[in-house]
C-alpha cells in the first residue's frame, strides 16, 4: 500500500521549502541539550523552551540581516 502511494507523495514533498526543516530541528537540538544538562523533567522542558526560543530569535536576527543586506542585489 504505502509503495502505490509513494509516487503520488513524491512532488508534495519536493515542493516543501527545507527552511520548514528548522523548526523540528531546533526543537531536537533545545530537547536534546537541555535533557544532557539537567535530569528533572519539568527543568528540562523549561529550558528546552527557553533555548528554542533563544534559537529562533538567533535565526530571525540572521534572516533579517540578511535579507537587509540583499535587497539592493
Amino acid at each position: 500500500m504505502v509503495a502505490t502511494m509513494l509516487p503520488t507523495l513524491l512532488p508534495i514533498f519536493a515542493n516543501l521549502n527545507v527552511s520548514w526543516h528548522l523548526v523540528p530541528l531546533a526543537a531536537m537540538i533545545s530537547l536534546v541539550y537541555s535533557a544532557s544538562r539537567v535530569e528533572l523533567p519539568a527543568a528540562i522542558i523549561q529550558r528546552s523552551v527557553r533555548l528554542f526560543l533563544t534559537i529562533f530569535l538567533f535565526m530571525g536576527v540572521v534572516f533579517a540581516i540578511l535579507w537587509v543586506l540583499s535587497l539592493g542585489l
